[in-house]
């Protein structure tokens, strides 16, 4: 076992043999937007993005589908598979079969089965001092989802959400393994602050984040200032402020974007300085043009996050 339950990492990673480990990952989620083919494509790429944050590759998946037959037609479940297939195709991975359930909610995701080199296996930890951090997709799918569940969303952002959950973290994650990233996680239910503790708790090293730079959908701070927040974002806040310091005044609006959970969110990437502004030009020139490097690995406050405006 190269990685197991013992480092709360984004999947499980099983050694082979001396040149093929396996990951292994689980995800399902409930609707976020109202088209079922693409509720299905957003729970699919979700649940592969796990495998792409270790830096594999995904080879096989089962369907995970909870289901209410007596409130729903059938024909929705059937556009939300085909919306799964769809991804799990353009992932190039297999669908080798799956388990559904009767259940009120709507629920769907996958588990999936990856392929890498042990010596290419890349997890939360290992970054280190001076290393630049990149993020890869905007912030504000879940203040979004909130307002469009509010009735106060408009088609202009939810289709700026929509474009990204849908998007694989596949070319992001061969170029960072490419580029040689110290360390990987992708940003999901713990918002971006989650994640980033997650990936310096009881490190030698601390980090710092720098607001300005955190690409951050259109929308997101004025859904956020009329107080459109997820209950997951004050589960975050409450779970990690501790480990937080911040210079200068910063809002609540602010901190609830920080905190916002997503779905299907980019990856976080900890890479040499050296090699950071190479990574983020390639990065731009294959399509992922939000990406950008939003701070550092500092000697300063180890295991611990100073953000700054």
């Amino acid at each position: 076992m190269l990685v197991g339950l013992e480092s709360g990492d984004d999947a499980g990673v099983y050694k082979i043999s001396d040149d093929l480990a396996i990951i292994q990952t689980i995800d399902f989620i409930t609707p976020i937007v109202d088209d079922p083919y693409i509720f299905g494509q957003i729970a699919a790429a979700n649940s592969l993005s796990d495998v792409y944050t270790m830096g594999g590759k995904p080879i096989t998946a089962m369907n995970v589908v909870c289901f209410p037959t007596k409130t729903l037609d059938i024909s929705v479940l059937g556009e939300i598979l085909r919306g799964g297939l769809d991804k799990l195709k353009e992932a190039g991975a297999a669908l080798v079969g799956g388990h559904s359930i009767e259940d009120p909610e709507l629920k769907y995701g996958l588990s999936v089965t990856g392929v890498i080199h042990p010596a290419n296996l890349i997890t939360k930890e290992g970054a280190q001092i001076g290393d630049k951090l990149i993020i890869t997709k905007p912030l504000g799918t879940g203040i979004v989802s909130t307002a469009l569940k509010g009735g106060m969303a408009g088609e202009e952002a939810v289709t700026h959400i929509t474009a990204s959950m849908t998007t694989l973290n596949k070319r992001a994650s061969e170029l960072m393994l490419e580029a040689g990233a110290h360390a990987c996680t992708d940003i999901t239910g713990f918002g971006l602050l989650g994640h980033a503790c997650g990936m310096i708790e009881n490190s030698m090293v601390g980090m710092e984040i720098n607001i300005a730079a955190i690409p951050i959908f259109p929308e997101v701070r004025g859904f956020a200032e009329m107080g459109l927040i997820p209950g997951g974002t004050h589960r975050n806040k409450e779970f990690r402020l501790s480990m937080i310091e911040h210079a200068g005044v910063i809002g609540d609006d602010i901190w609830n974007i920080l905190f916002d959970p997503q779905t299907s969110g980019g990856l976080l990437i900890s890479i040499a300085s050296a090699d950071a502004d190479t990574l983020l030009e390639n990065l731009h020139r294959h399509g992922i043009e939000d990406a950008a490097i939003i701070g550092e690995l500092i000697e300063e406050s180890m295991g611990r996050i100073t953000v700054r405006e």
